[in-house]
C-alpha cells in the first residue's frame, strides 16, 4: 500500500489523458487551449502505469484531461484498464460535450462512474461561463447516464460570485428526483486567473450552512472518496457536496495521486513540478523499478498545499492535469 510520511494512504489515481480541451471556460481557458501538441502516453504506457499502481494498492482510477473524450482511443483505454488490468472502479471526468453520442459505448467498455461539469442550468449563463451552448445536451446526457445504470453520476459546478451563485436552489431542485451528486467547487487561484479570482471567488461556507439548517446531514467518506464533503436528505434522491480547498485541514485526508498526460507524477495539484515516470513505462519488465520509484517519490509529498499563503506552485491552468 502507498503511504506517505503523514500516514495518509493512497488508493485513488487521477490520470490525465490529454491537456487539450474544446471548451473556453472563463475560469480556466478563456482564450481556448493554446498548448503545443505533446506526445501523450499511449495505450502500452498507460497499461504499464496502471498495472504498477494497482499492485501498489490503487483501487480507483479517474480519467481526466483537459477533455479526455478528445482522445480517439478512449474506449480502448477504458476496456484495457477494466478487462486487462482489472481496475475495480474506473471513472471519467468530462465537460460532457461528446456524451450524447458516446455514453452507451463508454458504459459497454466498462466505465463505472461519471463526473460531468455543469456550471449553470441556464443556457445563456452556461455559454457565458463555458463558451458553448451545450447545457441542454449535457443535462439530457446526465439523465441518460442514470437510465443506463452508471454506479455514480456526479455534477461539478465551480461556484462563481455574480455568475452562478444565484442558481444554488435550482441545482437542489435538479437533485430532488435524480440520484446524482452535485458538488460545488470553490474557485482556485492559478498563475493565469488572478484578476478573475479576485472578482468571482466565493467560499462555500454559507451554502453549506443553508443545507445544515434545512436538515441535510453529512455523509462519511471512504478510502476512495474524492475531496468533497457530501450531504444527504431523506426527501432528496440526490446528494450535495462541497469542495473547499481553502478550508482548514483540507489536505489531511488526501488519498489521491495524479499523473499527467505525458507521464509526470504530481504529488500535489499546487506543488512545484512533476516527477517523470515515462522512461519506466515502456516495458512491463520495468514494473518493479517503477513501483519503487513511485513509493520513493511519495515520501516527498508535502503535508499541505500553500494556497492560503497565496502560493500555487507552477500551476498555471487546471486543464493541464484535470484539477
Amino acid at each position: 500500500m502507498l503511504v506517505d510520511n503523514y500516514s495518509r494512504k493512497f488508493k485513488y489515481l487521477r490520470l490525465s489523458l490529454t491537456e487539450k480541451c474544446n471548451f473556453k471556460c472563463s475560469y480556466c481557458l478563456p482564450n481556448g487551449y493554446k498548448g503545443c501538441s505533446a506526445k501523450y502516453l499511449d495505450l502500452n504506457e498507460i497499461t504499464n502505469l496502471a498495472f504498477a499502481f494497482k499492485e501498489l494498492g490503487i483501487e480507483k482510477i479517474r480519467l481526466t484531461g483537459g477533455e479526455p473524450t478528445l482522445r480517439p482511443d478512449l474506449i480502448k483505454i477504458i476496456q484495457t484498464l477494466k478487462e486487462v488490468v482489472g481496475i475495480n472502479h474506473l471513472a471519467l471526468t468530462t465537460n460532457g460535450f461528446r456524451l450524447k453520442q458516446d455514453l452507451e459505448k463508454l458504459k459497454c467498455a466498462g466505465l463505472d462512474s461519471l463526473n460531468v461539469s455543469l456550471d449553470s442550468m441556464q443556457e445563456s449563463k452556461f455559454k457565458e461561463i463555458c463558451g458553448t451552448e451545450k447545457s441542454r445536451d449535457i443535462r439530457y446526457s446526465i439523465d441518460h447516464a442514470l437510465r443506463l445504470g452508471f454506479k455514480n453520476v456526479k455534477l461539478n459546478c465551480v461556484l462563481l460570485r455574480d455568475l452562478n451563485d444565484n442558481e444554488f436552489f435550482d441545482f437542489l431542485e435538479f437533485a430532488k428526483s435524480r440520484p446524482v451528486s452535485i458538488r460545488f467547487i470553490e474557485l482556485m487561484k492559478t498563475g493565469d486567473n488572478k484578476s478573475y479570482y479576485e472578482r468571482h471567488y466565493l467560499p462555500v461556507t454559507s451554502f453549506e450552512q443553508k443545507l445544515r439548517e434545512s436538515g441535510w446531514e453529512q455523509l462519511a467518506s471512504t478510502s476512495v472518496s474524492g475531496p468533497a464533503k457530501e450531504f444527504y436528505h431523506s426527501n432528496f434522491a440526490g446528494r450535495i457536496g462541497f469542495i473547499s480547498p481553502y478550508s482548514k485541514d483540507f489536505c489531511t485526508t488526501c488519498n489521491r495521486l495524479r499523473v499527467s498526460s505525458v507521464g509526470g507524477l504530481r504529488l500535489c495539484l499546487f506543488g512545484q513540478g512533476d516527477i517523470s515516470l515515462r522512461d519506466l513505462l515502456q516495458s512491463s519488465d520495468d514494473r518493479k523499478r517503477l513501483k519503487v520509484m513511485i513509493a520513493t517519490a511519495l515520501k516527498l509529498k508535502p503535508q499541505s498545499h500553500r494556497l492560503n499563503e497565496g502560493l500555487f506552485g507552477d500551476m498555471c491552468s487546471l486543464s493541464a492535469i484535470g484539477g
